[in-house]
């Protein structure tokens, strides 16, 4: 992926900027962790930018098909935007 220029962005609830403020390239591969345990050191750690899907009230956390489908629905906004 690195090789076409395809930047990796995982979704961690530890991650400093939210989906919105991060600068998201064009050409995005996703990585979501597993419900409950997130990404595993290693997996973040090889991930070119980390963000967090902002949460309001008592939501904790989102499962990952309805996390995926927010992180694809922004990337696919912008790239609509552009």
């Amino acid at each position: 992926l690195k090789e076409r220029n395809v930047w990796i962005v995982g979704a961690d609830e530890r991650a400093e900027k939210t989906l919105y403020e991060a600068d998201l390239p064009a050409a995005t591969a996703w990585v979501l962790g597993a419900e409950g345990e997130g990404m595993r050191r290693l997996t973040r750690e090889r991930c070119d930018l980390l963000v967090r899907i902002p949460m309001r009230g008592s939501v904790e956390s989102l499962n990952v098909s309805v996390a995926s489908g927010v992180c694809l629905f922004e990337s696919r906004r912008r790239r609509a935007a552009a």
